[in-house]
């Protein structure tokens, strides 16, 4: 049965217009210019304006009879038929959209425009691509995934209005809303990611990246280890036995050339080694947000014990927050005493669990060959605690671990993929390079079409040579890549520009956490311990002093990459740079270095660097107040009113506090706030006006004053706070 527009806003008690304002409000597909309904949509509109209380009474079974009805809509009229389900209604709601799209047509065809192929379809829609799942981004329109998943748009419709949410064809509705209507019709939906800004690629940022909604989505990946250590203490050696293969020999001098990315399998699981330069690479991967690695291996020789580079590695592994593993190495020497080297690693936090601590030490010989599976069995049980997820199905993000210009190839990369699966031919951008992956190669140099996560690669393809700590993400297209890395040269061109406000820069760079870290050197033992027991002086529950290395000699590259991966600065006490280079290091990666001969000026000036972390305090000063006596005009949220200044003076533009009499406790009843919009005196506009003056305003505020309100006018201003 069908219902006259112009019956049921009459049976409503509202106008025809207002009848039909409330169809499109309500997204009900309705042509504007319809006469009738069906009255299964009547009843709708009944319940939703019962709803929203716009109907004072209204009779849930309208019936109207219809009369005069044009034939070609007599088959509305069949009395006898079951009333029609959401579904059927809207078939007749697409219905008058095609009958709509076909007049449209033949009027551009007739202008010398064909649309035809833009017009609508009676059969159902049909999946774009037959998959096993519909892959579609968080946001889409009912139109959209009505043809992307093959259900009727009249189906989704009615869902979505049996759910309380009113939608059109053109509509977008969440991923989440999406995946209801999806399950209820048996078909699964893959999310696809929007790729992430040009901001957090250059940030190297990757949390945001990684995040699953879903955590059945999400399977077990192999652990990320990085191997670190003191020069000479076996790292390499190390890794050379655990997947036996020999790469000392060609390299210079014993010490590692380049950056590697293996993996081994222990007990049928996979392991991913990074195998880095002393720990520098891991620093600059660091510093540009990249969390890389798992697990930290540190590799102290027997022999030697702790050294000012071991000392280094377990504060960078700290900083990452990344758990250690001690790999006890040279144990087949003679005369080593392992209970030294315990209590030197106890000295710098890492206590050992024979001694009641939780630092797993495993004793190794990488030369001999002996513990290595002892070690293998430490990593994979960290791991299973760590429990190590990650979505294999969907866009990879992976992080460069080395490139370089290979004369053949052209832009190399070494890329460990933190998420998805990287394929042969993805378009990806990296850093401020871009292109299409034309050649990926595994660890051993075999040719491969996908790696997984957890897998380092090396990719060729890229249109220039990226940086270490560079994110990679794969994009829809090659437009799109090349426009986001253009973007992140634009960013990374600024931030150069931007480096030589060194101190302004260190200052908003750790505002937010509130924490000043420092890198301390000094020139002798007893500065050191003596510069680091006044900076402990130094407290404020707001903002912290963290000094997350410290050590004695000149100041380093390895102190300036430190700093730059921690945010902080780099303090020297007499003492100075190791090298020019160095200087052009801290210069290059904006990093503050400030250097003292005396105590007194350096916690001075690490005193002032916290103040100025501290957020300024506001102090309320009260100018005046002032008496209403007349109410001139009333509009919404403002008035003009006539008052008397009592005491003190009122200013343009000053806040005011409403006070109307007082409370039980004989103090000011407050009952709104608002603001001095303008002031006049007579008909002059003024600025400011004393006590003892009568003036008018313009009040703006939540509340309608009254004659004998008191006005507060008040302002607030900053005051700088120190430690």
């Amino acid at each position: 049965m069908s219902t006259k527009l112009s019956d049921l806003a009459e049976k409503l008690g509202i106008t025809l217009k207002e009848l039909r304002e409330k169809l499109v409000e309500f997204g009900s597909g309705v042509s504007p210019k319809a006469r009738v309904i069906d009255d299964d949509i009547a009843e709708i509109v009944i319940d939703e304006l019962k709803k929203n209380n716009d109907v004072a009474e209204c009779e849930k079974d309208v019936k109207v009879p219809v009369e005069d009805i044009s034939p070609e809509n007599e088959d509305l009229l069949e009395v006898n038929k079951a009333p029609r389900d959401v579904a059927e209604l809207y078939d007749e709601i697409i219905a008058e959209e095609r009958e709509r799209e076909i007049v449209k047509s033949q009027r551009k065809k007739m202008a010398g425009k064909d649309t035809s192929k833009k017009s609508w379809s009676d059969k159902p829609a049909q999946p774009i691509v037959a998959k096993d799942f519909v892959e579609i981004s968080d946001f889409i329109t009912v139109k959209e995934f009505a043809e992307k998943t093959g259900i009727k748009i009249a189906k989704i419709i009615g869902e979505l209005m049996k759910n309380g949410i009113r939608a059109n064809i053109n509509q977008e509705i969440d991923f989440e809303t999406a995946q209801i209507i999806a399950d209820d019709s048996g078909v699964k939906l893959k999310r696809i990611r929007t790729a992430a800004s040009a901001e957090e690629l250059m940030a190297g940022n990757i949390s945001n990246l990684l995040k699953e909604d879903d955590a059945s989505v999400l399977k077990t990946r192999p652990p990320v280890v990085c191997v670190m250590g003191h020069v000479d203490h076996g790292k390499t050696k190390l890794l050379d036995a655990i997947r036996s293969t020999d790469v000392v020999a060609g390299e210079s001098g014993g010490i590692t050339q380049h950056i590697g990315a293996y993996q081994v399998v222990k007990k049928g699981k996979l392991i991913t080694f990074l195998d880095t330069p002393g720990h520098e690479a891991f620093t600059a991967m660091r510093a540009r947000g990249a969390k890389v690695t798992d697990i930290a291996v540190l590799v102290v020789a027997a022999d030697e014990g702790v050294k000012p580079q071991t000392i280094e590695a377990i504060n960078h592994a700290k900083e990452a927050g990344v758990p250690i593993i001690v790999a006890m190495n040279k144990m087949d020497k003679p005369n080593v005493n392992p209970d030294r080297v315990k209590g030197e690693l106890a000295e710098h936090g890492l206590q050992p669990e024979d001694w009641g601590g939780d630092t797993v030490i495993v004793p190794v010989s990488a030369l001999a060959k002996q513990g290595i599976d002892e070690l293998l069995d430490m990593v994979l049980l960290t791991a299973d605690i760590l429990d190590l997820k990650a979505n294999y199905d969907r866009e990879a993000v992976g992080t460069v671990v080395e490139a370089h210009l290979d004369h053949s190839l052209g832009p190399v990369a070494t890329v460990l993929v933190n998420t998805g699966t990287l394929r042969l031919m993805d378009n990806v951008v990296v850093g401020n390079a871009h292109g299409r992956i034309k050649l990926m190669r595994d660890y051993n140099g075999k040719p491969i079409r996908l790696a997984n996560p957890s897998t380092p690669v090396r990719i060729a393809g890229l249109s220039s040579t990226p940086v270490s700590g560079d994110i990679l993400q794969v994009v829809k297209d090659e437009k799109m890549a090349k426009q986001k890395a253009e973007e992140i040269g634009m960013i990374t061109k600024k931030l150069d520009e931007e480096k030589g406000s060194a101190i302004g820069q260190i200052i908003s760079r750790i505002k937010s956490d509130k924490i000043l870290k420092i890198v301390l050197k000094a020139d002798t033992k007893g500065s050191l311990e003596a510069i680091k027991q006044s900076l402990a002086k130094i407290k404020n529950d707001d903002v912290a002093i963290k000094i997350i290395h410290s050590g004695v000699g000149t100041i380093t590259e390895s102190d300036i990459t430190m700093a730059s991966a921690s945010k902080g600065i780099v303090i020297g006490f007499h003492a100075g740079y190791d090298s020019p280079y160095v200087e052009k290091t801290a210069e290059r990666e904006g990093v503050e270095v400030r250097k003292y001969t005396i105590i007194y000026n350096l916690l001075e000036e690490v005193t002032k660097l916290l103040s100025g972390l501290l957020d300024p305090e506001i102090v309320e000063i009260i100018i005046g107040r002032a008496e209403v006596k007349m109410i001139f005009l009333t509009k919404k949220k403002e008035m003009v009113i006539g008052c008397r200044v009592t005491s003190g003076k009122l200013e343009n533009k000053a806040k005011l506090r409403v006070i109307r009499g007082v409370t039980k406790e004989d103090t000011d009843n407050i009952v709104g706030m608002g603001t001095l919009e303008s002031l006049r005196k007579v008909d002059e506009v003024v600025r400011e006006i004393g006590a003892g003056n009568e003036c008018g305003i313009k009040f703006v505020g939540d509340i309608a004053l009254e004659a004998g309100d008191i006005l507060e006018a008040f302002k607030q201003e900053k005051k700088i706070r120190t430690v």
